[in-house]
């Protein structure tokens, strides 16, 4: 896939008459070829949102000049904004335990292109994913945490983040639950996989739980993670139809797929910057 050389402004803000017209009027005037623009509004909380990508080609403003010009009128219109360039990668690394599917399933993405971010480091609490990370060339750190060191642990991981200049850390089935404290380091920063649909079946062992109940959907979930668990803003979902006939095992095995294919989606998002969190939400513009 070739590389775009776009920026991307992402707004929220009070709805109010005129937002589109100032912003669009802003991009003519200093070039901008919009290539895609998306908005939404919600009525309950009266914000509005906004996702605008331009080519930079005839773009006649710096990003420092852009943030100095745009200034003014993202205050005079009360505007939570930020701008984001497409030829800036992301610097993302996977943490992961012994299940393996998420992280073969995004390392293959990534090398054919459909995850433009870059990955310097693996980072696992068990050994198994180091051969996996070895045939793709990222290179595998291993941390245990063993059960009176987590802090130990978790004080190794963020010093291998800082030294890997991070921007996401994506928990691809890494099963450890990360501290308030590491999470307040990486605010919508951390992607995580939940093997259910949230809220259903939350914590440990939602297979298990959902074969006893006997659902006839299971899904998965992958979410921005927060200090309370399993409760971050929703980015992605998907379900799988099951019977009666359909034992432990077959849950597990479906719900796999289910997991590879909401874990990538919601990264590819983050790194397209298709995303912006209000409160417990999540808007994902297409």
């Amino acid at each position: 896939m070739e590389d775009r050389n776009t920026a991307i402004l992402l707004i929220d803000c009070p709805d109010r008459k005129g937002l589109v017209a100032a912003i669009a009027d802003f991009l003519y005037a200093h070039g901008a070829n919009v290539l895609h623009a998306d908005q939404h509004q919600d009525q309950d909380l009266g914000l509005f949102f906004m996702r605008v990508e331009w080519a930079l080609d005839d773009f006649d403003l710096s990003p420092e000049a852009m943030s100095e010009q745009f200034a003014p009128i993202a205050q005079r219109l009360e505007m939570n904004w930020r701008v984001e360039y497409s030829a800036r990668r992301l610097r993302t690394a996977i943490f992961v335990s012994s299940y393996q599917h998420c992280l073969a399933d995004l390392l293959h993405r990534h090398r054919s292109g459909e995850l433009r971010c870059t990955l310097p480091l693996i980072v696992g609490n068990h050994e198994d994913a180091a051969p996996l990370a070895a045939f793709f060339g990222i290179p595998f750190h291993h941390v245990p945490v063993p059960k009176n060191g987590k802090e130990e642990a978790e004080r190794r991981q963020l010093e291998l983040l800082e030294e890997n200049q991070i921007d996401l850390v994506v928990l691809a089935r890494y099963m450890q639950i990360l501290s308030p404290e590491f999470v307040a380091r990486y605010p919508r920063r951390l992607i995580n996989v939940h093997h259910s649909f949230l809220p259903a079946f939350s914590g440990a062992k939602p297979y298990h739980a959902a074969f006893q109940r006997g659902v006839k959907l299971i899904g998965a979930t992958s979410h921005y993670v927060t200090a309370v668990l399993d409760d971050g803003p929703i980015i992605e979902q998907d379900v799988a139809r099951i019977s009666h006939r359909d034992q432990l095992d077959d849950l597990v095995e479906k719900g796999r797929d289910l997991e590879r294919v909401v874990l990538s989606r919601a990264v590819r998002w983050h790194l397209e910057h298709r995303i912006l969190v209000c409160g417990t939400k999540t808007v994902v513009f297409d």
